[in-house]
């Protein structure tokens, strides 16, 4: 008996196998067919998800913002205050449309670890304000947003590879967690004591 025989065909026949693209050309035909209810109901949740954490940030923030913030010693390039809730609002908002555009890209078990990882940065965002705002700990806060910087890169590479609009969605809040990361700099160099 031949090991290059079944049923009557070679084994290794090219005509059998699946070229990568139609496989991929599959995977879109399965995710674009997702109802529109479908398809609003994940932005939804998205928008939730990304609000929920400018939520927790901001429950810490308000009260320190109208309280304690404004005799803390900052750098004369620091924005005005008002400036900070219409831009972070703005950035939820794209945060939370990339999601949905990398969610809506394939198939979940796919994008599951984009997503995942995603969730995950949310919770440093979230916790950067818990130590600058609600601790007061410039100095934790500094070490913190390096590491929120760092993953807001890996979600901008995790992204990519789904939707380059999606990618392109998170490079603003990548430029403000920069800036954001040079003003706490300032103020923790500002407001050091010994």
């Amino acid at each position: 008996m031949s090991f290059d025989c079944y049923h009557g065909r070679d084994l290794f026949e090219t005509s059998e196998r699946i070229p990568r693209q139609s496989m991929k050309t599959e995977t879109m035909v399965a995710t674009n067919q997702r109802s529109t209810k479908a398809l609003v109901g994940g932005l939804i949740v998205s928008l939730m998800v990304c609000y929920t954490a400018a939520a927790i940030g901001g429950l810490t923030t308000a009260e320190a913002v109208a309280t304690w913030y404004p005799n803390v010693v900052k750098p004369s390039w620091n924005p005005p205050n008002w400036i900070f809730a219409p831009v972070w609002s703005l950035l939820y908002f794209m945060m939370a449309v990339a999601s949905w555009l990398v969610w809506k890209a394939d198939r979940i078990l796919v994008t599951r670890p984009a997503l995942a990882w995603f969730g995950f940065h949310l919770m440093l965002n979230a916790l950067w304000s818990l130590l600058f705002f609600g601790m007061k700990r410039f100095d934790l806060a500094m070490i913190e947003i390096v590491l929120l910087w760092l993953s807001i890169v890996i979600s901008i590479f995790l992204y990519y590879r789904f939707s380059k609009i999606a990618a392109m969605l998170l490079l603003p809040y990548c430029a403000w967690v920069t800036f954001a990361s040079c003003l706490n700099y300032a103020i923790w160099s500002l407001n050091r004591v010994g």
